[in-house]
């Protein structure tokens, strides 16, 4: 269960085997990602459709990382979220995707 501080602030957790990584989708943080992946809302749509690519969700999240330890690197990242799977992914990857539809 999340905290009712962090949801408030529109944050989640995603869990991986040796991690708990906080996503905070501020506006800095969906502008970076929009400024990479396109249109949010297009991203959102694809998503919805089943057609949201591994690598879109990894870089959304990249961008929504909120006080990572510098040691680890886009590509360590990337996998750790892979081996996780999409079902440790997906409920976080709900939360931002309410962010951005501005859903609560």
């Amino acid at each position: 269960m999340i905290a009712p501080a962090i949801e408030a602030r529109g944050e989640t957790v995603v869990r991986t085997e040796n991690a708990a990584f906080m996503l905070r989708p501020t506006f800095a943080a969906l502008a970076a990602a929009e400024e990479e992946l396109g249109s949010l809302f297009s991203l959102a749509e694809r998503a919805a459709g089943g057609q949201l690519k591994l690598t879109e969700m990894v870089a959304l999240f990249w961008h929504c990382l909120h006080d990572v330890t510098p040691d680890i690197s886009r590509n360590d990242f990337a996998e750790a979220i892979a081996a996780a799977g999409l079902a440790a992914a997906t409920p976080a990857l709900k939360s931002i995707l309410a962010q951005i539809l501005g859903a609560r």
